[in-house]
């Protein structure tokens, strides 16, 4: 296979020269493509078929929901290869190599066992489990069967991530004293959005979408080791569907010694309906950076430095299905593990009281 070192990252070039062979675990895929059926048909599905509609080399989709005619429908948008009706009929195709657990919370457990049992590898959407019970559950049945588990978060993955801790590494801004990240926007989900239903998503918004947020704030090489979180009281008297807790304030310690906070909410208004400023603050300067991973400012005593992370995969999808499709070639576990995702559950419970 012949490869365009400009269209692919470093990363895939290690990836095509992979094989099983006595080196490779046991879960270990030798073949390109990899088959990946989806269990569920709704938004973040089609988040995910709109970035690997760039990675048909690696990756050919198919699609399984309750509702057949669904499943067709989302197979003829993307170009998919199958349909099935019902999530048993994927499970049991020998030729699916992966499942994408993309239904709400509440069934993650569930398919992902099912998965695993039928000797799927899986990338389970985050938040991935409702308790860390579920992960070590998860993990166990992972481990005896031999294959890899990906806990979708993307936000590892994307460009801003990857310039924040490199510079953090290279020292641009010398010790680390406070970091503070912002991420407010006044999104209030619709009637039908299943969101609203804390029993389907496992928790109010910060437990469903704040956690990628946390994450991100604790991936940039300093571990958080002691949080807080607080939330300010509902809003009385508000009208519409989404009546979640929708904003959060999160204070923590890092293992350096550094102190954080991160403000959450999904009902203050931003900047142009999403400009959103955060920063970390070292002793010799201060990185500012649109949250949303559009630019980097290093302040320090000279002239400012502007870095453009890159925009081609802002949301980190394409490195997160590569790094997926390297460990799977190797029989490994990718960055984003059962394990590193526990981290991030055991963090969300201290600050949702769980």
């Amino acid at each position: 296979m012949k490869v365009n070192p400009r269209r692919h990252p470093p990363n895939w070039i290690a990836l095509v020269g992979l094989r099983s062979d006595e080196s490779a675990g046991p879960g270990a895929v030798s073949t390109l493509p990899l088959r990946v059926a989806f269990l569920g048909c709704g938004y973040i599905t089609g988040v995910h078929s709109r970035h690997l509609r760039t990675l048909r080399e690696t990756w050919v989709p198919s699609y399984a929901s309750r509702d057949g005619a669904r499943a067709e429908a989302v197979r003829a948008r993307y170009g998919g290869e199958t349909a099935y009706q019902g999530y048993e009929a994927a499970l049991r195709d020998p030729r699916i190599d992966v499942v994408v657990v993309a239904v709400p919370p509440k069934w993650h457990r569930e398919l992902t066992l099912a998965a695993v049992a039928s000797g799927k590898h899986v990338l389970v959407e985050k938040p991935a489990f409702l308790t860390a019970d579920t992960y070590a559950e998860v993990r166990s049945a992972r481990d005896d069967r031999g294959i890899s588990v990906l806990v979708g978060e993307n936000d590892h993955y994307k460009p801003l991530a990857l310039t924040l801790r490199r510079l953090l590494k290279e020292d641009a801004i010398g010790e680390l004293v406070m970091a503070s990240f912002t991420t407010v926007a006044d999104r209030p989900k619709g009637a039908a959005d299943w969101r609203n239903d804390e029993g389907l998503a496992g928790g109010d918004a910060f437990f469903e979408e704040g956690v990628h947020w946390l994450h991100l704030a604790g991936s940039l090489g300093p571990r958080i080791v002691r949080i807080t979180g607080h939330r300010p009281s509902r809003a009385s008297g508000i009208a519409g569907a989404d009546q979640r807790g929708r904003s959060q304030l999160v204070a923590f310690d890092y293992d350096t010694g550094a102190v954080g906070a991160l403000f959450y909410s999904r009902e203050v208004p931003s900047l142009m309906r999403g400009l959103r400023v955060s920063k970390l603050y070292g002793r010799r300067g201060v990185i500012t950076f649109e949250s949303n991973g559009a630019t980097v400012v290093v302040h320090t005593r000279g002239l400012p430095r502007v870095i453009h992370p890159g925009w081609r995969d802002i949301r980190g999808y394409r490195a997160m299905y590569l790094d997926f499709a390297a460990a799977i070639s190797s029989g490994g576990q990718p960055q984003m593990s059962v394990e590193r995702a526990l981290e991030d559950h055991l963090l969300i419970e201290q600050v949702c009281g769980g």
